[in-house]
């Protein structure tokens, strides 16, 4: 959602604030996604699997790069930026939807 409203704002205090928020937001994201790699993955595994996740997630951010801006050239950056919040908001739901397990986890640190 923050992401919307950047792309829509046109005051920038507002417009900080959201960047501000979007940040946050991603550094949590990282954290989750990091823990859950060290914690449910089994001992022989980690580092397999640490590097795989480490290429993709540098993989994607190179792809989402290329799409944003081939998007903001086509359409511009408005859209860009409002579509991609949208698309985050819709991958979000169908992971949650086709995952319920991962919905259950629970608190980071807690049983799994």
């Amino acid at each position: 959602m923050a992401t919307i409203v950047f792309g829509i704002s046109r005051y920038f205090p507002l417009s900080l604030a959201m960047l501000f928020i979007l940040g946050v937001c991603d550094n949590i994201s990282v954290v989750v996604r990091s823990t859950l790699v060290q914690t449910a993955t089994p001992d022989d595994m980690r580092g397999r699997v640490s590097a795989l996740n480490g290429l993709f997630i540098g993989t994607s951010n190179e792809l989402g790069a290329f799409e944003s801006g081939t998007v903001a050239a086509l359409f511009g950056p408005v859209f860009s930026v409002v579509t991609g919040g949208l698309g985050t908001i819709a991958v979000a739901a169908i992971t949650a939807w086709l995952s319920p397990s991962l919905r259950k986890y629970g608190r980071l640190g807690g049983e799994h």
